[in-house]
């Protein structure tokens, strides 16, 4: 039986908590959706709506216009089944077989140590809460559940071109209440990966395992131009003094999980020769505390910790080592590139997202976005010569386009209109750095007229994501009058 938390069906607008208390109860990870699909069909049914499901996986389920609305133009209303699976390491939770375990924090929602699942539940359960409306006015609408946004965007990618006729779509994906999107960048996944050789332990070798953990983590795209610590780039400085000045051998390094996250805990056991180990220990508690002070501010929980462990037999040939850690130490890590034309937007950036090696290979998997597709490419090139110098092979994956703003859309100056009048002040007409589904659904529906906007949720992909309950109230508001003064055809 999956769990449920049943006080969160009783916030407002109940009818948009509801049912997103039910879609939490079932268990929807990227490339995993099975589940979930089935769950969207089955409510479509039930409603006696027309549900449809593509070869891809994509859920469509279609309403007829209300009485009057009937000469508006079809809306298709869009949001992504799966969510970012990330938990903290002393949560026990599986994310295969149980449901998000929620709870109210003041005026937020939020998950018991996981991802809460707002990105992007809450834009499927607003549309789910539309389809089952009895007394609300609207054009005909097309639902469209799209599938793997998280991990590929492969739904929106394989996306029937023929299954849709609605000429506006609303995105139900933002994450500022107060933000309408008009844009966002495309994005490249980077995947670098390499054998190595193995030695026998040097004699008298005293072994330690390197913790790197409390940081906060988040969301790779919209919170990378807080500059906040990557797990992974910080334990590779530690183990870059430890090689270059002690003689240290790496057995093992674990950092990081999904590309979208910025990573948040990283572990390695390692071996020095017991002759260095006290100065090795002086230098590296040293560089600890420089590392501390210098996320003091952004990064107050930072942790890192050394301990002693067993033995292990083997280690790092000293030749792999030093390309492995030359490698990530000159990886590009964070914001690359602010846009010059529009103030505050990070054009292009990347994530060194997860770090492994152990039993004699090593994966590095990066995000790199850009809103630019000439500075993506030249990043991603940038990149991968870093990692071809060091002999990795490298693979380049899941390209994806961005989403050219259009400030003159119709829609997005009907939206900017209704937001005014709802709450006496303009929203802010932006472009971000995440990658919504628009620029490749817009491949398939060129003519189609678009625009993003939605509740706030803050700490997305990270177990601290939450939701504001006022603020789902403020985007029900606007959402429903939306729907209202759709154009005419």
């Amino acid at each position: 039986m999956y769990t449920m938390n049943e006080a969160i069906k009783n916030l407002e607008p109940q009818a948009v908590w509801k049912n997103f208390t039910n879609l939490n109860a079932v268990p929807r990870p990227s490339k995993k959706e099975e589940r979930v699909i089935a769950f969207m069909q089955d409510f479509g049914k039930k409603l006696n709506l027309e549900t449809l499901t593509d070869k891809a996986g994509n859920v469509i389920i279609k309403k007829p216009a209300t009485k009057g609305f009937e000469d508006r133009k079809t809306v298709v209303l869009q949001s992504h089944l799966d969510m970012v699976h990330q938990k903290n390491n002393e949560t026990n939770f599986d994310f295969d077989s149980q449901g998000i375990e929620m709870h109210v924090d003041g005026d937020w929602v939020r998950a018991k140590g996981t991802t809460l699942g707002a990105d992007n539940g809450l834009g499927v359960a607003t549309i789910m809460a539309i389809l089952e409306a009895k007394d609300m006015e609207h054009p005909a609408i097309e639902a469209l559940f799209t599938i793997d946004e998280e991990t590929g965007m492969t739904g929106a990618k394989n996306l029937d071109p023929t299954i849709l006729e609605g000429e506006i779509l609303l995105n139900l994906d933002t994450e500022e209440d107060d933000e309408i999107g008009i844009g966002c960048a495309g994005g490249v996944d980077l995947t670098a990966s390499k054998t190595y050789k193995q030695e026998e332990v040097p004699s008298k070798a005293i072994a330690y395992q390197i913790t790197v953990n409390g940081l906060n983590g988040g969301h790779s795209g919209m919170d990378i131009i807080k500059g906040l610590g990557n797990a992974n780039k910080i334990m590779n400085r530690i183990l870059f003094l430890g090689h270059t000045e002690f003689g240290l051998r790496i057995h093992s390094v674990h950092g990081g999980g999904l590309r979208n996250a910025i990573p948040r805990e990283s572990k390695s056991i390692v071996v020095i020769d017991h002759v260095n180990e006290p100065n090795f220990l002086k230098a590296a508690r040293s560089l600890t505390e420089e590392i501390r002070q210098e996320f003091s501010v952004l990064e107050p929980n930072l942790n890192i910790d050394f301990k002693t462990e067993k033995l292990p037999e083997l280690v790092m040939n000293q030749k792999d080592q030093e390309t492995f850690i030359k490698a990530i130490e000159a990886a590009h890590n964070g914001v690359y590139r602010m846009s010059p034309s529009i103030e505050g937007l990070v054009e292009t950036s990347n994530n060194v997202a997860k770090v492994v090696a152990e039993d004699g290979e090593i994966e590095v998997l990066c995000l790199t976005r850009s809103s630019v597709e000439s500075t993506k490419v030249s990043l991603a090139n940038s990149l991968s010569s870093v990692f071809e110098l060091a002999d990795f092979n490298v693979k380049l994956s899941g390209d994806y386009p961005g989403w050219e703003p259009n400030p003159n859309s119709e829609i997005v100056q009907v939206l900017d209109k209704i937001y005014q009048q709802q709450n006496d002040e303009k929203a802010r007409i932006a472009a971000c750095h995440a990658g919504l589904e628009c620029g490749i659904l817009g491949s398939h529906y060129p003519k189609m007229d678009m625009v993003s906007f939605g509740p706030t949720i803050r700490g997305a992909h990270s177990p601290d994501e939450r939701a504001s309950i006022s603020s789902t109230q403020k985007f029900w508001k606007l959402t429903q009058e939306v729907l209202k003064q759709i154009p005419k055809r």
